[in-house]
């Protein structure tokens, strides 16, 4: 069976374990369940603290797994990853009192706290920063007001936290991390079940972005409405009772929706639907 291993906790469970089950899997019901077998699609499920992930894929203790990338680049553990999972988007970066620094360049010699630090020492390598890294598990921001260091590298999202501190972002953000699929680096034969897992992850995110749009509209008009929405091949073009009609359906991004509807119209078209898509292989 193939062996995942999924966040048991924290920001990215939830997440993680809603999207597996969009993708068909079984999923524990109880956050006391440390393991699950899906024997149907002959996978086993591993609930594991999210920093300790990389570690488990890495040393090939379980094929596969989601975890932050932020957590796996600090990890070194040797892992790589596969595809990005749409979800627990953050950004890793420098604050301080006003006026400490303005780059990373001006780090040099300072003390940084942070809970990555092997994230925070990569970069600093990369630009020939030497600075003092101080190690933290929880409540960076306070690091500067108790003096244990002059600025920290930290998850920022709103900022509220760092400015009820007194800090604020400076410098370019070390770090864009999101939720991702990882295997152990050099493993030429995926495990089986692994293309499955990765095609069914697919069809939910695709499913999660697309939905489908349905129209009528003059067979002579259909030029110009596929000219708008194209589709991700071509649309579906279908004859109506009325004469000269026709049904087109096409997949389009939800985004982009409202806004194509408007243009659908102004080029003829009319009776125009959406639909959310459910699950799909592209």
């Amino acid at each position: 069976m193939l062996r995942v291993a999924v966040p048991n906790k924290g920001s990215l469970s939830e997440a993680a374990t809603g999207i597996l089950a969009e993708a068909g899997y079984k999923q524990r019901r109880s956050t006391k369940d440390l393991t699950l077998t899906d024997s149907a699609n002959e996978v086993e499920f591993y609930y594991l603290r999210p920093r300790d992930i990389a570690v488990y894929v890495g040393e090939g203790t379980l094929d596969v797994g989601i975890s932050g990338r932020d957590l796996v680049l600090d990890s070194h553990a040797d892992a790589d990853v596969i595809m990005g999972l749409g979800f627990g988007s953050s950004t890793f970066r420098f604050a301080g009192r006003p006026g400490v620094a303005d780059s990373v360049k001006d780090l040099a010699g300072k003390r940084i706290a942070t809970s990555y630090a092997g994230v925070l020492q990569d970069h600093l390598a990369e630009n020939g920063v030497e600075a003092a890294v101080v190690r933290l598990d929880g409540a960076v921001e306070s690091a500067v007001q108790l003096g244990v260091a002059d600025v920290i590298a930290d998850v920022v999202e709103t900022g509220t936290t760092l400015r009820q501190a007194g800090l604020e972002v400076f410098g370019e953000p070390i770090l864009q991390s999101e939720a991702v699929l990882i295997k152990r680096h050099g493993v030429d034969t995926p495990p089986n079940g692994l293309q499955q897992l990765v095609r069914r992850l697919e069809g939910v995110l695709i499913a999660r972005n697309y939905v489908m749009m349905d129209y009528d509209i003059r067979a002579e008009d259909v030029d110009a409405a596929t000219a708008v929405a194209p589709g991700l091949e071509s649309p579906t073009v279908s004859p109506l009772h009325r004469q000269g009609w026709v049904a087109v359906r096409v997949m389009v991004q939800r985004a982009e929706a409202q806004r194509l509807m408007d243009q659908l119209w102004e080029v003829g078209a009319r009776a125009i639907l959406t639909t959310d898509i459910h699950a799909c292989r592209i």
